[in-house]
């Protein structure tokens, strides 16, 4: 199991798991451009790439009623996670699928429509995972997804993050590996060759300033920021300062919001 793998399925994989409802509020802004560009019919075959916890996919299913839904994600845990939250008895039509999307052997033309927030970034070959999942796209199949800009150095999470890192004096869940990974994606010009590459026409890749909400408030922010280093405590001195980090970007009732920018990629199966 490569590095990203075992993340996804260790203290990563486990803190989405725990909090899901945080990072599905986390993204919520991305939620309206995907799925305007994925188009989703009441009849289509969707496949959601790196589904995680299935927000996404039960969305998905919604849409496409009469269509079928599969969910494929590389970790265990949310994808048990996926399972307890989704009402089987109304959405018979999804399933869910542990694997990686990269060398799934999915049914050739087996989708109308492949989608993914956030959930592209971790392949070890891009070029072949995209080509891999335009093969399980039927001819003129579309593909959306969803991923990050470069994180700008003055934006407001990266200096956020930047700040509450050093206050901890350590790293948090995560690592290297899958902060690069993260990155994978972010320039526009290789989204487009690797697509093209992998079989793909009708490129676009859109700029989308979203923002990403942090919690309630800015106390409410610290505990959830504090959550992704587990067993971490830190001094009463040092929690202040980093509520001190996130008063800034208090908006009342909307909670604790920063500044960001994704791509919206759509494209078609040539």
């Amino acid at each position: 199991m490569n590095t990203v793998a075992e993340a996804w399925n260790g203290p990563v994989g486990a803190h989405w798991a725990a909090h899901e409802s945080r990072y599905d509020a986390m993204l919520e802004g991305v939620n309206g451009a995907l799925f305007a560009a994925a188009a989703i019919g009441e009849q289509d075959r969707v496949l959601d790439i790196g589904c995680g916890s299935g927000f996404v996919t039960r969305t998905a299913a919604r849409r496409a009623r009469y269509g079928r839904v599969v969910g494929i994600d590389i970790s265990y845990p949310l994808l048990e996670r996926a399972r307890t939250l989704t009402p089987h008895s109304k959405l018979p039509h999804l399933s869910f699928v542990l694997g990686d999307a990269q060398v799934h052997p999915f049914p050739e033309g087996g989708f109308d429509v492949a989608i993914s927030r956030g959930g592209v970034m971790f392949f070890a070959d891009p070029t072949k995972a995209f080509t891999n999942i335009g093969r399980a796209l039927r001819p003129g199949g579309r593909l959306a997804f969803v991923c990050p800009q470069p994180a700008a150095p003055d934006g407001e999470e990266a200096r956020a993050l930047a700040l509450l890192t050093s206050l901890l004096g350590q790293q948090v869940v995560g690592n290297n590996e899958l902060g690069r990974a993260m990155a994978s994606l972010s320039d526009p010009e290789h989204v487009r060759e690797v697509l093209w590459d992998a079989g793909f026409r009708n490129v676009s890749v859109t700029p989308l300033a979203t923002e990403t909400v942090w919690g309630r408030d800015a106390d409410d922010a610290v505990s959830f920021f504090l959550s992704r280093s587990p067993g971490r405590t830190v001094p009463g001195e040092v929690r202040e300062r980093m509520r001190a980090a996130f008063l800034p970007y208090e908006q009342g009732e909307r909670g604790v919001r920063m500044g960001a920018g994704v791509w919206v990629v759509g494209a078609e199966r040539s």
